[in-house]
């Protein structure tokens, strides 16, 4: 009572609420955690034994379509530590703790000496120090260790029935240790410790503050969790401009999350920004995370980390690698030059780190429509000298990134291709249906066609199976088997066999749902106001699939009713008597990022407008907008109609800060 009455009279932004929360939180353990169970205060061995199976956190990353997945266990915090431990004082205890090598070596020292109740909080966080350098299968031969042995159960209890005595400093790192070495969040012990924090959180400096941030991160919902946490708010809110610590910085802002206004939102800015001198290489790439984490895009901050990172390059973890590219997409922001970095570093640690985390890098990569040069080309030379490093999953994701990214092989095309159509051969009997229905599409954006694949997908025992497709993916399934479709029929592969798509699997015939540009089209058409005999055509569809924005048709030079006229009872074609040409306005992201090449949808369009006759001309709408109103109609003639520009010209899309 007198320790409720010394919190309550201090002053503090969040004083009244909480005293509530906390009288019916405890009112709330009354009834879930009855009396009986101080003698099992961290929980059943049912709960012990789940918890130390999963007290390692895992998180999975996957390529887009999940055709590539990869599990990446991280382990101890995400968040991280201000400061090695809490107290140590100098002691024969303490000398004979710093020696322990083992959870066990820990708890037998517990019974032969015991522990202070500050000693109680340094056995907790060395057991946990142990225990986080081990493997995966240590680890969890170690809690369970743990958890069996006499002295951990009498050891909680010590430090539950002496929390109130306990300094400071010290209840943070308890509740931490406790916490990841999978003592059960519900049980006694740990919402003892949650309930003392929201009493002495006012206490608190920035170091333990930042502790219970960490810890309350990785804890799952609960009445004390919710009042912590909410208490915590406000306390750093009330404590923000006093902040000095970068990383304590980053630890309030993820604990504050997506869920804050705006404007405090860019009060973390303004702090952030004013500290990033003292960013080091960790800093800047723990704020992109965070960011992420709060959901919250600031261009002068991710400017600067990312520079900052790109200086520092050479030497970065692969997780971290990867954590910026993911960040990178979910914050809708790219950085050429660090993009271009992380390129050219992977492709020189192409023989170090594992396939499988070249190729998660590479799906990365395409998931931000950036064409990782560098190292597209290293991996396509180690997959012609090496083509084992190819399995079914790598090989999937493979075709995925280099036919979406349009990636010009050169010399190197035809025997990468080749050792690619070797090894998805072997795989065939073990693909899926739908497995086989994409890698025949990926091959289509190649301009490659192997037999194997397109025969085994055509097989009536194939085709039957995607009669069960569910709606939500119906329409992706029918576009990519019209692509295979048009590619056989245009591209006209040599087979051993003639193939074709029955039109069941195809679909309906695309419909026009796209609406032209009111501005683009005017100035087409004052554009062909001096071309005589030139037509335009807005929104036309070419083979029931391809939608063109505009098709110009203009009689093609020197042609006079003569000569067309010369041959009795002869037609000629449009194509024979007229030049097409198909002015296409695709969206910025159908280009890999900072160029002007098109992706590969987009590319395949463009390659069979060709073969029908059409000369495509790639316009995007930031290009043409960009130009004066009294420069348009210059503009689109010397793009359409100069004779010194090819007829495949296509616009040059400039890098964008997001």
């Amino acid at each position: 009572m007198r320790c409720s009455l010394s919190f309550c009279s201090r002053r503090s932004p969040w004083k009244q609420r909480r005293f509530l929360l906390t009288t019916s939180i405890k009112d709330t353990q009354r009834q879930t955690l009855p009396s009986q169970q101080l003698a099992h205060s961290w929980g059943t061995k049912q709960s012990q034994t789940r918890l130390t199976k999963s007290f390692v956190s895992s998180v999975r990353f996957c390529s887009q379509e999940n055709n590539h997945r990869e599990e990446l266990e991280e382990k101890h915090l995400s968040f991280p530590v201000l400061s090695s431990g809490p107290r140590q004082g100098t002691s024969p205890f303490m000398d004979h703790l710093q020696r322990c090598g083992s959870t066990s070596d820990v708890l037998d020292l517990t019974c032969q000496i015991s522990p202070t109740v500050q000693q109680v909080s340094n056995c907790l966080f060395q057991m946990w120090t142990i225990t986080k350098k081990m493997s995966d299968k240590q680890q969890r031969y170690e809690v369970q260790m743990m958890f069996e042995h006499p002295a951990f159960e009498k050891l909680l209890q010590k430090a539950m029935k002496n929390v109130v005595y306990m300094q400071s400093q010290d209840i943070p790192y308890s509740l931490l240790s406790m916490v990841k070495l999978g003592v059960p969040q519900s049980s006694r012990v740990v919402q003892t410790f949650l309930r003392n924090c929201q009493e002495r959180l006012n206490d608190f400096d920035e170091k333990s503050l930042s502790i219970v941030a960490s810890c309350l991160y990785h804890m799952k919902s609960s009445p004390n969790v919710a009042a912590l946490k909410d208490a915590l708010k406000l306390v750093v809110k009330d404590r923000l401009p006093n902040i000095k610590n970068v990383v304590g910085l980053q630890t309030m802002m993820r604990l504050l999350g997506k869920d804050v206004p705006l404007h405090l939102k860019r009060t973390l800015e303004v702090k952030a920004l004013s500290m990033t001198d003292q960013f080091s290489l960790p800093n800047s790439q723990y704020m992109i995370t965070t960011m992420t984490k709060m959901g919250f895009y600031s261009k002068p901050l991710l400017d600067i980390c990312s520079r900052k990172i790109a200086e520092n390059i050479n030497g970065i973890p692969y997780n971290r690698v990867l954590a910026v590219l993911q960040s990178y997409r979910k914050l809708r922001y790219r950085d050429i030059d660090l993009l271009t970095g992380f390129s050219d570093y992977i492709a020189s640690m192409i023989d170090i780190w594992p396939d499988k985390q070249i190729v998660i890098s590479l799906a990365a990569f395409e998931n931000l429509l950036f064409c990782p040069t560098a190292l597209m080309e290293a991996f396509a030379e180690k997959v012609i000298n090496n083509p084992d490093v190819l399995t079914i999953k790598n090989l999937l994701c493979l075709l995925k990134v280099y036919s979406s990214l349009n990636y010009d092989l050169q010399h190197h095309r035809q025997p990468f291709l080749d050792n690619v159509s070797q090894a998805l051969d072997s795989y065939l009997p073990k693909m899926s249906s739908l497995e086989v229905l994409k890698t025949a599409y990926y091959l289509c954006l190649l301009g490659y066609f192997p037999s194997a694949p397109l025969e085994k997908l055509l097989q009536s025992s194939t085709l039957e199976l995607f009669s069960t497709t569910a709606p939500a993916f119906l329409q992706r399934q029918e576009s990519m088997f019209q692509t295979v479709h048009l590619s056989l029929c245009l591209d006209r592969p040599v087979l051993p066999l003639p193939l074709t798509v029955p039109q069941s699997v195809q679909g309906d015939p695309i419909s026009k749902t796209s609406s032209v540009n009111p501005q683009l089209s005017e100035a087409l058409q004052s554009m062909l106001e001096n071309e005589a005999g030139s037509v335009l055509q807005e929104m036309v569809v070419v083979e029931n699939y391809y939608i063109v924005d505009y098709v110009i048709t203009k009689p093609l030079p020197n042609q006079t009713e003569t000569e067309g006229s010369s041959f009795a009872g002869e037609e000629c074609s449009p194509a024979e008597s007229s030049q097409r040409i198909a002015v296409i306005c695709p969206p910025v992201s159908s280009f890999c990022y900072g160029t002007s090449n098109p992706c590969g949808p987009l590319a395949i369009k463009v390659r069979h407008l060709k073969i029908l006759g059409y000369n495509p001309v790639l316009l995007t709408k930031k290009e043409f907008q960009s130009m004066p109103e009294e420069k348009q109609t210059d503009f689109l003639r010397g793009r359409i109609f100069s004779e010194h520009l090819r007829s495949d010209t296509q616009p040059i899309v400039e890098p964008l800060g997001s």
